[in-house]
Formats: C-alpha cells, sequence, structure tokens
C-alpha cells in the first residue's frame, strides 16, 4: 500500500509542475495585454490560486470543528513559503535579484499580515470578529496593490476585459483556468494521499497541519516559483511568495474562524515555538535578501536547512 502512495504521489507531483508552468505562460499574456504588472497579478491572482489547497483544507477543517488543523496548515505554509519554497527555488534557479520597493513595503506588509492572527491567538481564541478584520486587511491590501501601482479596480478590469477580446489572450484564458483546475486537483490529491499516510502514525492535529499538510499544499507555490525563476520572472516570484503569506493569514484564516472560531485548547503555548519559527525565518530571509539585494543558491541551501531544522525540533520536543 506504501508503494502504490508513493506512485501517487511522484503522479500527482508531475501533474501540478505541469499545471504551473501553464499558469506562468498564461500569466505572462494577461501581464502584456492588460499593461498590469506581473508583481500585481501573481500577488493577487495566481497567489489566491496557489493558496486555494489551504483554503480548501481549512473550510473542511471549520465544517468538522478541526479549525486547529487548518491553523497548523497555514502557520506551517507561511513558514515553508519564506524557507522551503523560496529555498528551493533559489537552489534550482540559481540566483534570485530583488526589484523595486520589495525590501521596503511589500515585504513589510507580509510580515504584518502574517503575524496578525498569531497575535489575536494569544488569548487563546480566534474569533468571527477577528475572521471579519482579518478578511478587511486582506481586501484593503489588495485594493492598496493595484492602487499604488497606479491600477485603480476599475480600470484594471476594463483592461482586463479589453486584452480578452483579442484572440491570443483569448486562447491563454482557455489556457489559465485549465492550468488553475489541473493545480487545484493534484494538489488536493496530494494532500489527502499525504494525510492517509500520516494519519496512521497518529500524531497530533496541529502537528498534521504544521508540517505534512502544508508541505502538501505548499507544492503549489513551491512549482510555481521554479517556473518562474527559470523564466526569469523575478516580479511573479516575489509576488507570488507575499502574496500567498497574505491569503494563508488573511483570507483563509479569516474565513476559517467565520465559519468555526478556532479555540486553542491548550492554550497557546503548544504554538510558541512555530511563532518564534516564523518570526526568525522571516528575518533571516529579509536579511539574506537585504544584504545583497538578491537571494544566492547558498542562502537557498541554508533556508532550507533551517526549516528541516525546525521540524527536527518540534518532532524532538514533542517526542
Amino acid at each position: 500500500m506504501l508503494l502504490i502512495y508513493l506512485i501517487l504521489l511522484i503522479f500527482f507531483s508531475f501533474l501540478l509542475i505541469k499545471a504551473t508552468e501553464i499558469l506562468v505562460e498564461a500569466l505572462n499574456t494577461f501581464s502584456k495585454n492588460t499593461k498590469i504588472g506581473k508583481f500585481a497579478l501573481s500577488s493577487s491572482l495566481i497567489a489566491l490560486t496557489t493558496s486555494l489547497p489551504e483554503l480548501f483544507v481549512g473550510i473542511t477543517a471549520a465544517l468538522e470543528k478541526k479549525s486547529v488543523l487548518s491553523l497548523g496548515n497555514v502557520i506551517g505554509a507561511n513558514i515553508a513559503n519564506i524557507s522551503l519554497v523560496i529555498g528551493g527555488a533559489a537552489l534550482v534557479g540559481g540566483s534570485i535579484g530583488i526589484i523595486g520597493d520589495f525590501l521596503i513595503k511589500d515585504l513589510f506588509y507580509a510580515l504584518l499580515a502574517g503575524f496578525a492572527p498569531l497575535l489575536m491567538l494569544l488569548d487563546g481564541y480566534l474569533s468571527q470578529t477577528e475572521g471579519l478584520l482579518l478578511l478587511a486587511i486582506y481586501g484593503i491590501y489588495n485594493f492598496a496593490l493595484f492602487k499604488s501601482r497606479n491600477y485603480y479596480v476599475h480600470p484594471g478590469v476594463r483592461r482586463l476585459l479589453h486584452g480578452i477580446d483579442k484572440k491570443e489572450t483569448d486562447r491563454q484564458v482557455g489556457w489559465f483556468f485549465f492550468g488553475a483546475a489541473l493545480l487545484i486537483f493534484s494538489a488536493d490529491s496530494l494532500v489527502k494521499i499525504a494525510e492517509q499516510i500520516t494519519l496512521s502514525f497518529k500524531m497530533p492535529l496541529f502537528l498534521i497541519g504544521l508540517f505534512l499538510v502544508s508541505i502538501g499544499t505548499s507544492l503549489p507555490e513551491l512549482s510555481f516559483e521554479i517556473a518562474a525563476v527559470r523564466k526569469k520572472q523575478v516580479g511573479m516570484v516575489f509576488g507570488n511568495l507575499l502574496g500567498s503569506i497574505i491569503t494563508n493569514s488573511t483570507l483563509i484564516i479569516g474565513l476559517v474562524a467565520l465559519v468555526n472560531p478556532i479555540v486553542l485548547t491548550g492554550g497557546f503555548k503548544p504554538y510558541f515555538w512555530a511563532t518564534v519559527a516564523f518570526l526568525l525565518i522571516f528575518f533571516i530571509f529579509w536579511l539574506f535578501s537585504y544584504t545583497k539585494r538578491k537571494l544566492e543558491r547558498w542562502e537557498g541551501i541554508i533556508l532550507i536547512l533551517i526549516y528541516l531544522g525546525f521540524i527536527f525540533f518540534e518532532f524532538w520536543r514533542i517526542g
């Protein structure tokens, strides 16, 4: 049975990579024909698409009164994004240059969004009202994203619709939705297979979300980042990275809290080290990016090793 699971994991991983390649090509066409920057599109549209596995897990867990699984999934996915995902992209594609005001403004927004739900959980409870606040933060960020790049919502929509009238863009729209559907299907299948494997070990629900489920749901980001780096689309690399963190921490946690408020039955202490890890890894990622305004391959390797060290520490701590 384990061999069958491994074969399925490899198969759906291949589908995931092909799906993200289709999305990268479609996004390039969107950007050229609508005049909307790659960073803005990948921070909103693609970030939302690659975060759909986390959303699926979150809503399902909330409906089953297991919102803590979604919390672990989101924290784990955010940690994986700024260590395993971007580190893997740098390892495969080489150094990644930093462009624009990424280090000053966009990275700061991602840090605030990623830390917001963790701060709200200091009392061990994330209410529906706090969920609405997180959703409001998500909406404000996306509005400010397009506004700061001189594309207000309505003109952006008009440009997008205008571009769809063109034959080439129309073809890419079809490929985009096909790639998105294939990505969601393959990612969801990977998550289900991973859950079947890990549940047999009777791990704590939070750890299942923090590591094994989050790695599965982060595969879309990883494959998208690698494909974007290989195509030298730096704006798409960092746009998707930060957009995914913001989407996970605001939209997904906000929706989960609306369906079923998140209650930390054991208090905040079991989640303290995960919070510390997020802040520490985020700082190291910023430091690497800030020093030379690029992320080099050896720095990507260090980020991956830090992530592996975090996994070892968590299992050593509970074991």
